[in-house]
């Protein structure tokens, strides 16, 4: 119930009326209350109670002045009639009064009153009972009318008692008995409950109902007046507390027995609703303080009202609610009580039977939550190997903005297996549990491997301490409370000092860390002090010596400029405190050897004197803390400042020239005075000098433009070590002199400021468009700057963005440059530039995405981003499937977004490998090449006599002027196929005139003369060709022509035309020409001179860079009035999307032979495209099964040997074997999943084989610490900590690990079948294999004996009978897997089904369709199921041990392959998009028909956690929920085969699971005491379940749309109102 109400004084009757009831009734209920039948009814009562009129009058707070003026006067006798006279006496007086329905309500409300008045006197109780079983029984009164009457009045009087309840006389009040809930290990061992009624024990359950409606029709109306006053109780208005605790107790048990009672007959199941509402309420609130009682007279009141009466009123509750969920009726499903708070007791009485009620409901809640969880739950973890943050919850809050929607990285499991999470949740997480050690996990491993900062974003919180509204609301989203991420950042810190320790090569990692961890103090997602006081325990608590040098001062150092952090270091009041551990952390290296001195230890050497005169600049009141010798060692400082600016003057350091030892005092010059570092940077730059552009064909004599001399720029390996304070003003300088300055700036150091962005991607990341427009709101519309923006977004920071998620952001912004220039005449270079950049971005992105931020309108693409758009889209679907619920629902409105704009239709060819949905959407598109060809003929006369004028060599160049003003615009995109026309017919033309007239031209109508001219000279192709002429003859001519285009006179922009060209491949020539174009010379001249020119790794090439002319570089058309010049922009680099594009086209049209040779000249250049590791792993996943294995060596070699990709040491081996069609051994698959494990699972924080009680110390491991990871996967140990510009694409490690795993599995020329086969085999008996590798370790590191971590897959082999020899796992050599990877064998193949299911997930669908059916073969042959003669106890036992405890595998060391194979399910159904969830379905119905209860548990196991994702997608939540009635019906069927016949019973846990689930889905997240199910599901669960046994549907009953059989159809709001 809910409301919240004061103390309340007694009421007249009509407030009483007014508060109590619904205003539409007062009026009837006015009526009732002077019905003339009222007073002779109660009369009757009084006579019969023995309550003489004396008695009445004595007690005045019973009687209002109506009554005082109407006395009864009653014959006077000492004893009241019998009772077996009531029934004759009641029927006389209500033969006097016709109107039977107004008489049924005032005799209800009558006794009601009387209930209320006599339920303490044991006497006229029984009376009243009697007198109640008669009268319903004689039809007087109504049981459905007249207990939720009693009930909701009964509630009103208990008012006082809490914390206020609104009640509504009519129907139940909303009820919080029934909540959401926290979740438990599952076991499955029925255990019969202690009930007052032995017989009622078990039963199956629904789901959360409206049994918090109101049902008006009913109830009777009853006049509240009389009984809503604590009066009535026989207290005054402020009467005794404790008495009126024990009259309460009375009214609930007279009202339990009249309950009792009611519940022999056939009550209606609203009826059942409300009662079973109240009974759990009841319970709930037993021991609620009353308001106004304070904590002593609270204990006094408890301690009254456990006596007889509470115990006797409880009991009789119990039987209640025993009743209704008794499965022999069902009236209620148990599921209700399973989702009831209940359970959730915080003052249990001492009573065995609420014991036992509570111990039932906790073992039911306990199966459920088994069923919604995968198996291993509290080890899954994200691995950020994907792009990707799949969200397993979603927001049920309601209101929430969809602005604040998060995907959570992790969830929390309730106590039903719901994910759950939230900051609150978050916070209230205990520290030392599961859930909290999983949080860390999954923090500790983002620290090692810097996933995203988007990832960062979505999960950061700003610390409570730094909020500047306090009282904000809480952020719904988030799953890190700043606790757990001050640990782990803590924890990173003492685990880098241990590496360090180690004499481990670890600076690259400290410098990563650095850069999160000064974004996470900046976002103030860390509490300083709180860090301080974990990082100084941690170093004092330590059991060595473990602060041998000064990183963490060094780390420190970085973040002391931060605002917050210098607030705290001068004004908080633990300030000296703070100050003290800080200057505690500061080490020295006393032994600097001068021999072998690197700019690190210079640094480390300085730095605690540079935190020191920080830290004194903030407070000079802490001086005698501070270290005198670290005071002069900044003099020291001072002194190399002074020698280095004389010595080179004007602070003109050269930077080119820094020794050792002269780069690392520059390090430490910027922590200790970063504004001269600065200027020093800037100064190199500067003094150079600028110099006059050299006067073009394009500038005007009286222009000047100044551009900086070209000078070295600044190395990575300098710009590393700097501070990120120094990094943080450098940028901003750079930008100033960048964009704002008077001149053009120099190639050096535009890659300078690209290098700092690229050096700390978490600290100095910023959306450009946003932060350049708001330092100068005119910046963009500057000459130049716009150019310059975009030549460095699209060839410098392309991947940045995709690594901050920004790539769709980006994109927006580009497409508005996009649609407000490419309609304006001459933009030619800044529209391509831009034109280029999105098709780069949209490419890129690997993800679904909208074309317009909403969607409505047309889409503001060009044609050709809108073709780009849809080979992207279909990219994406057929190699990574669609992530989100809500991205396939606006699939179809993107695409007819796209379409409406664009005229285009795809080749039979190209559509053949397209996904399905995009194909069909396509496939009915009108060809209207046709009518383009048409319009040309129509337009052609015209045209060409335009074209003679235009274009003869004798045309005068003013008549340009004329053709743009007087030409009609549809006339405009037939230029250039005129001009085609003329050069076929051998006559020469105007060159000058016709760049001219096309520089003219908008973009827009460059781009449609561009597709027009292809569309007609390939159809004058075709006509050439039926008048005789050769093809050679055609191609080669239509070559020349293009080339006259193309490369003599440089027209026309070449990537538009090669891709308007390859969108036309079902013309067989087109082609052909296409390969003609990029053999030509002149092309490769081109890439040559591109090639040679710059370096893939643009970062590494420190020379002074050389700027290419304009002219040269674009060519004439782009270059046009144009008078800005290049930085990296060329027609080779426009190329490099196109190449791909190419590859993609020719492999649809069978040429791979073509492709290949295509490949072989363009693989030096591909190099330099800054997403070929994306390239090579989606064309392989694209094409996969269509590719011969020649081009498949060809398509790996464009990744080249440089990127140091991490393939497996064998992987060579079979892909150059001769005959590679022979699967590799299973020790290959083997080997690849513990690269995974080690390289990109999550480590786990605590290890067998280290001392438990060490958990702080053994972090776990990490991938740069392992001596034998490169004989498992061929990675090098100082792979793990690649800098992020070292690894851009796909741009973490653990991507690219994982990503290239999937690239090796699909280079193999075998068939998937015998991959699947070989992955699914070694994790079936993955124990057996590490138990054998382990070479006799592995049964020593027992999981159960010290790890803590339970598993259902952790243990050791399947048992394994005499005739069943394992070969498979003996098959394996994984030479010492478990002593190579630290972990137990029980933990480490744990990791490896999760590694291997990971793996799985990142392939096409042909592999998820052959993984369910060796899937369900594998567990469809399981000895223990195959065995016909094995009992069926002794076989659901052998389920519940595999499945449902998993604990209980992991400690005995024993696993079954079922047990692995459904983990193995789980894992991969958690790395899965959306999309692809559609055919999990596939494993199911290979493993039906089912015959047995054994396999209903494993199909439901394998499908249930799977519940929280298709929730939310209600076809294909309706689609397996009919799925699994189905499979019910395979065991319970009415024509079911199963022998022998098990009892409904035996599934109990099933139907409360069904139950669950459709009230999940209801629900749309995490099922609360609201919670309906929606009447469409109810409707779906009506059909199917009619296949069921009669005994089944029994106890599913509730979940159907018939409100005479169901609460929740009798609650449904929807069902209510709309009865019919």
């Amino acid at each position: 119930m809910d409301g919240a109400h004061g103390q309340r004084q007694p009421m007249s009757p009509a407030i009483s009326a007014s508060a109590v009831l619904p205003q539409q009734r007062q009026m009837q209920l006015h009526h009732h209350h002077h019905h003339p039948a009222r007073s002779s009814i109660a009369d009757l009562f009084t006579l019969y109670l023995g309550m003489n009129s004396k008695q009445r009058v004595e007690d005045p707070t019973r009687e209002t002045s109506n009554k005082l003026q109407k006395r009864v006067t009653a014959m006077n006798r000492d004893l009241p009639p019998r009772d077996e006279q009531f029934i004759s006496d009641f029927e006389q007086l209500h033969m006097q009064f016709p109107d039977q329905e107004q008489l049924q309500a005032v005799t209800e409300s009558v006794l009601i009153s009387f209930v209320l008045q006599c339920s303490s006197h044991a006497p006229q109780s029984e009376f009243l009972l009697f007198a109640t079983r008669c009268l319903c029984a004689r039809g007087h009164l109504r049981w459905d009318s007249l207990l939720p009457s009693l009930l909701n009045v009964v509630s009103s009087v208990e008012v006082p008692m809490g914390q206020g309840v609104s009640v509504t006389t009519g129907g139940p009040a909303t009820s919080s008995s029934s909540a959401i809930a926290v979740p438990n290990a599952p076991s499955f061992h029925p255990s019969n409950p202690t009930s007052p009624l032995s017989a009622m024990n078990t039963i199956g359950s629904p789901t959360q109902s409206g049994i918090d409606q109101p049902i008006g029709a009913n109830v009777s109306p009853i006049k509240g007046a009389e009984f809503s006053s604590p009066g009535q109780l026989g207290l005054t208005a402020r009467g005794d507390q404790s008495r009126r605790g024990a009259e309460i107790s009375y009214l609930h048990h007279l009202s339990c027995r009249i309950i009792l009672a009611g519940l022999e007959s056939d009550l209606k199941p609203a009826t059942h609703a409300v009662i079973f509402q109240h009974m759990v309420n009841w319970l709930v609130n037993w021991d609620q303080r009353p308001h106004g009682v304070d904590q002593a007279d609270a204990l006094q009141l408890q301690t009254l009202r456990l006596e007889r009466p509470l115990h006797e009123w409880m009991h009789l509750c119990l039987d209640v609610i025993w009743i209704l969920v008794n499965e022999d009726k069902c009236r209620v499903p148990f599921y209700e009580l399973v989702r009831s708070n209940l359970q959730f007791l915080e003052n249990i009485p001492d009573d065995e039977a609420l014991v036992s009620i509570i111990m039932e409901i906790h073992r039911r809640r306990d199966m459920v939550c088994m069923h919604m969880q995968m198996l291993d739950q509290h080890l899954h973890c994200p691995t950020f190997a994907t792009h990707r943050f799949l969200s397993q919850s979603y927001p049920s809050i309601a209101g929430e903005s969809v602005a604040n929607l998060r995907y959570s990285p992790i969830t929390y499991p309730s106590v039903l297996g719901e994910p759950l999470h939230g900051e609150d949740l978050a916070n209230s997480i205990p520290k030392g549990g599961l859930d909290w050690e999983r949080a860390l996990r999954c923090l500790r491993h983002a620290l090692r491997t810097t996933p995203s900062p988007d990832w960062w974003r979505r999960v950061l919180l700003v610390a409570p301490c730094y909020r500047q509204h306090p009282q904000q609301s809480s952020t719904p989203g988030a799953v890190f409370s700043p606790d757990m991420i001050g640990e782990a950042v803590a924890d990173r810190t003492i685990e880098l000092l241990r590496l360090t320790n180690s004499e481990t090569q670890c600076w690259q990692d400290w410098l990563l860390f650095a850069d999160i961890f000064f974004f996470l103090m900046k976002s103030g997602c860390i509490d300083f002090l709180d860090f301080v006081d974990k990082l100084a325990s941690r170093v004092t608590n330590s059991d060595q010596q473990i602060l041998r040098s000064n990183h963490v001062t060094w780390l420190l150092a970085q973040i002391i400029r931060i605002e917050i952090v210098m607030n705290t270091l001068s004004s908080d009041p633990r300030k000296v405190e703070t100050t003290r551990k800080i200057i505690s952390f500061h080490k020295e290296d006393k032994s600097l050897d001068p021999n072998n001195i690197s700019p690190q230890s210079i640094l480390l050497d300085f730095i605690s004197s540079s935190q020191t005169l920080r830290i004194w600049s903030f407070n000079t009141s802490i001086r005698e803390h501070l270290n005198s010798d670290q005071l002069q060692k900044g003099k020291q400082i001072d002194e190399w400042w002074r020698q280095m600016t004389k010595a080179s003057g004007e602070r003109m350091i050269d930077f080119t020239s820094l020794d050792e030892r002269a780069m690392g005092m520059f390090w430490v010059l910027s922590f200790t005075m970063a504004q001269p570092a600065c200027e020093a940077v800037m100064n190199w730059f500067t003094s150079v000098g600028v110099a006059d552009l050299i006067q073009g064909p394009n500038l005007q004599p009286n222009e000047r433009m100044t551009m900086m001399r070209e000078t070295y720029p600044l190395s990575m390996s300098l710009l590393s070590g700097l501070s990120i304070n120094l990094c943080l003003k450098l940028a901003f300088q750079l930008e100033e002199t960048i964009f704002l300055g008077q001149n053009v700036p120099s190639i050096a150091i535009v890659e300078t400021y690209v290098r700092l962005l690229l050096i700390t991607p978490h600290s100095l990341f910023r959306p450009h468009f946003t932060t350049l427009t708001q330092r100068s709101p005119s910046i963009l519309s500057k000459s130049g700057v716009s150019l310059l923006l975009l030549e460095i977004l699209n060839y410098r920071l392309l991947p940045l963005y995709r690594y901050h998620g920004k790539s769709k952001a980006l994109m927006y912004d580009v497409t508005k440059i996009i649609s407000m220039i490419k309609v304006k005449r001459g933009e030619h270079r800044l529209f391509r530039l831009a034109e280029n950049l999105c098709m780069n971005l949209i490419l890129s992105l690997r993800d679904f995405f909208l074309v317009k931020k909403e969607l409505k309108g047309p889409t503001e693409f060009t044609e050709t981003l809108n073709r780009i758009t849809i080979i992207s889209l279909a990219i994406t679907m057929k190699t990574r499937g669609i992530a989100e619920v809500e991205h396939i629902i606006h699939l179809q409105p993107l695409l007819e977004q796209i379409m409406a704009t664009s005229q285009h239709t795809w080749s039979e060819k190209t559509l053949r490998y397209f996904p399905p949905l995009i194909r069909d959407f396509l496939m009915g598109r009108m060809d209207k090449r046709g009518q383009a060809i048409q319009a040309w003929q129509q337009a052609e006369t015209t045209v060409i006599n335009q074209c003679n004028q235009l274009l003869s060599p004798s045309a005068e160049p003013t008549y340009v002027m004329t053709y743009l003003s007087h030409s009609f615009p549809q006339h405009r995109q037939y230029l250039c196929a005129g001009a085609w026309m003329l050069m076929n017919g051998h006559l020469e033309i105007n060159s000058a005139n016709l760049a001219r007239v096309l520089r003219e031209f908008s973009p827009e109508e460059v781009t449609a003369n561009i597709y027009t001219m292809v569309d007609v000279l390939l159809h004058h192709i075709q006509l050439e060709l039926q008048r005789g002429h050769q093809i050679q003859d055609l191609l080669s001519k239509a070559i020349t022509n293009l080339a006259f285009f193309i490369w003599t006179h440089e027209l026309l922009p070449l990537d538009i035309l090669l891709l308007a060209l390859i969108d036309r491949d079902d013309d067989p020539y087109a082609l052909r020409l296409v390969i003609n174009l990029l053999e030509r010379p002149e092309l490769q001249q081109r890439i040559k001179a591109f090639c040679t020119s710059r370096s893939p790794e643009h970062w590494l090439k420190n020379q002074p860079p050389k700027r290419v002319e304009l002219q040269k570089a674009l060519g004439n058309h782009l270059s046009g009035k144009e008078r800005y010049p290049p930085f990296f922009d060329d027609i080779a680099a426009r190329l490099l999307l196109v190449i791909p594009l190419i590859i993609y086209r020719l492999i649809e049209n069978d040429a791979t032979d073509i492709a290949d040779r295509v490949l072989a000249v363009y693989s030096t250049f591909l190099a330099f495209h800054p997403l070929r590791f994306t390239f090579v792993r989606d064309i392989l996943a694209y094409f996969y099964g269509h590719l011969p294995s020649k081009l498949i060596v060809r398509i790996l070699n464009v990744l080249g040997v440089s990127t140091k990709t991490p393939f497996s040491e064998s992987f060579a081996q079979y892909l150059a074997s001769s005959n590679s069609s022979i699967c590799p051994p299973p020790e290959y698959f083997a080997n690849l999943l513990f690269g995974l494990v080690n390289n990109v699972i999550p480590p786990l924080s605590c290890k067998s084989k280290s001392n438990p009680s060490d958990a702080a110390g053994s972090t776990a491991r990490t991938t740069y610490n392992k001596p034998y990871t490169s004989s498992a996967g061929g990675i090098s140990n100082s792979d793990g900590q690649r800098a992020f510009y070292q690894n851009q694409d796909p741009g973490s490690y653990t991507q690219l690990v994982l990503e290239t795993a999937a690239i090796e599995i699909l280079s193999l020329c075998v068939p998937a079948s015998q991959i699947v086969s070989s992955l699914v085999q070694i994790i079936a008996h993955v124990q057996a294999m590490l138990i054998q590798s382990n070479s006799g370790h592995g049964m020593s590191g027992g999981l159960g004996q010290n790890s803590g971590v339970p598993t259902s897959s952790g243990g050791g082999v399947e048992p394994v009978g005499a005739n069943r020899p394992n070969t498979t796992a003996s098959g394996i050599n994984a030479s010492n897997f478990v002593s190579r990877s630290g972990y137990s064998c029980q933990q480490l193949s744990v990791l490896m089904i999760q590694a291997c299911g990971l793996l799985l997930a990142q392939l096409p669908p042909e592999f998820h369709t052959l993984l369910y059916a060796e899937a369900a073969r594998i567990i469809k042959d399981c000895w223990w199921l195959a065995d016909s003669s094995r009992p069926v106890k002794e076989l659901d036992s052998a389920v519940g041990y595999a499945l449902l405890d998993p604990t209980w595998a992991s400690q005995d060391n024993t696993s079954t392959a079922i047990g692995n194979i459904v983990a193995l399910l789980h894992s991969f159904f958690s790395n899965l998009p959306h999309e692809w969830l559609e055919s999990t379905h596939t494993v199911i119905k290979h493993l039906r028909p089912v015959n047995s209860v054994a396999m209903l548990r494993i199909a439901f196991r394998i499908l249930g956690p799977l519940l929280p994702r298709l929730a939310f997608a209600r076809p294909l939540f309706m689609k397996t929920l009919a799925l699994l009635f189905n499979v019910l019906g395979d065991v319970f069927g009415k024509n079911s085969q199963a022998s022998p016949p098990v009892e409904a019973s035996e599934i109990a846990d099933i139907i409360d699971f069904l139950h669950h689930a459709v009230m999940y889905e209801g629900q749309g997240g995490p099922v609360q005491s609201t919670s309906k199910p929606k009447l469409e599901i109810l409707t779906l669960c009506g059909k199917v379940m009619e296949i069921l046994r009669p005994d089944v549907q029994h106890l599913l009953s509730h979940l159907k749309t018939d409100p005479n059989s169901s609460v929740y159809a009798a609650t449904h709001p929807k069902l209510v109102q709309n009865p019919s």
